[in-house]
């Protein structure tokens, strides 16, 4: 099946083959035509699976009639993250060029005035995150009741990140007509309360078990030793060192590498950048601009390391990233699955490193037990076994290469003549006293050289 049988509109195909995509995802296959028939959507896929385009897709063909009103947008888009919200906003400029229709971002970081300036000309999509939409349809610059469709994306992270409460606030003020698209990459049960409470029998769209990996990445676990005695800062700088030597021994072409903590992803962006790392850094407290300059930078290959955050571990889209490194296990499992998600993505392939100390081993555990497999574990190889290693292949190439110079040519007769065949062994002959019994094949027999007379006899 192609885009082509999914009922989009000319110009909705046209701007995805443009993108350079034929085919879709096994979500966008099964949602898309739900999306177009106005059915409310229960969707539970796993990161890297297309999610984002299997809504906004049908959505630009369903607005491609009609226009929004001054500060009442036609549909809403909620997300957790600003760059989350950021990644939708691409999908509506990227697959809807031949359409005339007007978005607009609201998130935290950028300025107000000009996100209400947008509302007051009139906006079809509004893509947000709770907090700032919260804050100006309390100060009366938003009206909610003309949305049409509403779309949760990543319930379960607005779980993890406290936004539930302004969710069921922001829905309470929606009208109940309406089509909603509710999107989770697991499912816990309280996600699948607000599911019950959101939706009118829905499709419920399940791509791949909740938690599971998509096979295009390949999974490692480095564990470091450590004397207990030692002071953290020494052990964080015996981590740095180990991951820049896991580095070296990849072939990385761009990466991610996650800390747990902000403080953590500063000291280590300075120790790249000490090692000849060219690296930038990516965490909540950075401003929206400079968070939206620095993963735009990255995306253009001006930087091969971004160490970030856990803000960086859903929906960031970039294009045949190589590798993730987990400098820290992250403490709840289904950031793990989100975060190496970042690789292996439109059925490119991908390596997700993680380095541990022996304390990590119950949250290795419970990401073992969510993914359902154990992480193979990975060793550095030490440079001068690898260094002796490579000589000694050169030294049995070099001795190939002179065993075949020194016979090239050579003629036959000389080759018989040099060629010796094994010796015959005698055993009717009786060997001397002096022979070893290595050498005499009779003493081997238990004979001691002794040839009993009859042997020797004449034929008659």
């Amino acid at each position: 099946m192609n885009f082509a049988d999914l009922g989009l509109s000319k110009e909705v195909l046209d701007a995805v083959f443009d993108a350079g995509y034929s085919d879709p995802t096994p979500i966008q296959e099964k949602a898309i035509p739900v999306v177009l028939m106005g059915r409310d959507i229960l969707g539970c896929a796993q990161t890297g699976t297309g999610k984002t385009a299997s809504f906004t897709l049908p959505m630009i063909d369903i607005l491609a009639n009609g226009r929004g009103r001054s500060r009442m947008p036609r549909t809403l888009i909620l997300e957790p993250t600003r760059e989350l919200a950021a990644q939708v906003a691409e999908n509506f400029d990227t697959y809807g060029k031949y359409n005339k229709l007007n978005k607009a971002l609201i998130i935290g970081g950028s300025s107000m005035s000009e996100q209400s300036k947008l509302l007051d000309r009139g906006v079809d999509v509004l893509i947000a995150t709770p907090g700032r939409l919260l804050d100006l349809y309390e100060r009366g610059g938003l009206l909610l009741s003309d949305v049409k469709i509403l779309v949760i994306d990543e319930a379960d992270r607005m779980l993890d990140m406290g936004f539930i409460p302004d969710v069921e606030k922001i829905v309470s003020v929606i009208p109940k007509i309406r089509q909603t698209l509710f999107f989770s990459a697991t499912m816990p049960a309280e996600i699948k309360r607000l599911a019950d409470i959101f939706l009118i029998n829905p499709k419920e769209i399940t791509i791949s078990p909740p938690a599971t990996l998509v096979n295009t990445i390949t999974q490692g676990l480095l564990m470091i030793t450590h004397n207990t005695k030692r002071d953290l800062a020494g052990l964080q700088k015996k981590k740095r060192a180990q991951l820049r030597k896991l580095i070296k021994q990849e072939s990385v072409k761009n990466a991610l590498v996650f800390c747990n903590r902000k403080k953590d992803v500063d000291i280590l962006n300075k120790s790249f950048k000490k090692h000849g790392f060219n690296s930038a850094t990516l965490h909540g407290d950075m401003v929206q601009s400079a968070r939206m300059e620095t993963m735009g930078k990255f995306k253009a290959h001006e930087y091969d390391f971004l160490i970030c955050s856990d803000v960086a571990a859903r929906g960031l889209d970039i294009d045949e990233l190589s590798h993730v490194f987990n400098f820290d296990i992250p403490i709840h499992p289904e950031d793990y699955v989100h975060r190496i998600g970042r690789t292996g993505r439109a059925g490119k392939h991908g390596r997700a490193l993680s380095l541990a100390w022996k304390e990590d081993q119950k949250y290795i555990k419970a990401i073992e037990i969510l993914t359902g497999k154990p992480i193979p574990q990975v060793e550095i190889y030490s440079q001068e076994t690898f260094t002796q290693s490579k000589e000694n292949s050169g030294d049995t190439a070099k001795k190939q290469n002179q065993v075949k110079k020194e016979t090239k040519g050579e003629p036959i007769e000389k080759a018989k003549k040099n060629h010796q065949s094994p010796k015959k062994v005698d055993r009717l002959t009786p060997k001397s006293p002096e022979t070893t019994n290595s050498e005499n094949q009779i003493d081997d027999d238990g004979w001691d050289g002794h040839m009993p007379a009859f042997l020797l006899r004449p034929l008659k």
